[in-house]
């Protein structure tokens, strides 16, 4: 009786001890994966992202001329050339003025922000009286959250198209009457164009269209602005 009792014993025994191969998967399901039991985290911050340590931030607000070859990107390439790190946004979108970028609503928290030090805005050439009213008039509204902020408000001169190449001096006198009467800077790409092409009889700054520029004229575009915003 007594050995039938050893026996007995000596089974229990190795039945319940682990068997292991379910030891890793009874592991495995006994992690804590929510992270909620993790010990505290004493390393060091991590470094911030480069683009917290631009020099200058640059918030563009136009249309499928800002959009065409990636203007506000040239614009950071041609500043990095300099040796200046600068960080771009841009608000665009075909077709758009700045009533319509006003009305959007879009732009007022960007520039309330503080986030920008330079607002870069153009529409289309504006060479005639609706389009300078608008140029001037939200100009002036942008102008007044630009001062808010402290922020630096720029026109980015454009140019007419082919088509109504005529209407050049127009589209010159309303950007630059624009940035003077709001206090503003002045991108005076559009007047470079004009002096280049009447000097050359060279087209090659607008793209196949005969409108939007062509990677050149983005290009001379992207130095004007950079020099004109004074970057260094």
């Amino acid at each position: 009786m007594r050995y039938l009792l050893l026996l007995c014993l000596l089974f229990l025994c190795f039945s319940c001890s682990p068997n292991d191969d379910d030891s890793g998967n009874n592991q495995i399901g006994n992690i804590d994966n929510t992270g909620d039991n993790d010990p505290p985290n004493d390393d060091p911050d991590p470094v911030d992202d480069p683009d917290s340590q631009n020099a200058y931030e640059l918030l563009f607000v136009g249309n499928s001329l800002t959009l065409t070859n990636d203007l506000p990107q040239l614009v950071k390439d041609r500043a990095e050339q300099l040796g200046i790190t600068i960080g771009v946004t841009t608000e665009a979108n075909p077709g758009f003025g700045l009533e319509d970028h006003w009305n959007s609503g879009i732009i007022q928290g960007q520039i309330n922000s503080g986030f920008y030090d330079y607002v870069i805005i153009q529409q289309g050439p504006s060479s005639q009286p609706y389009g300078r009213a608008t140029l001037i008039g939200y100009g002036e509204l942008i102008k007044e959250l630009c001062d808010g902020v402290n922020t630096e408000l720029a026109y980015f001169m454009v140019w007419p198209s082919l088509e109504y190449y005529y209407t050049f001096p127009g589209v010159i006198l309303n950007y630059s009457d624009a940035a003077e009467m709001n206090n503003a800077i002045l991108c005076p790409v559009g007047s470079h164009w004009k002096a280049y092409i009447e000097n050359t009889e060279d087209y090659s700054y607008y793209g196949p269209d005969g409108f939007h520029p062509s990677l050149l004229g983005s290009q001379v575009a992207a130095q004007i602005i950079v020099s004109s915003l004074g970057l260094q």
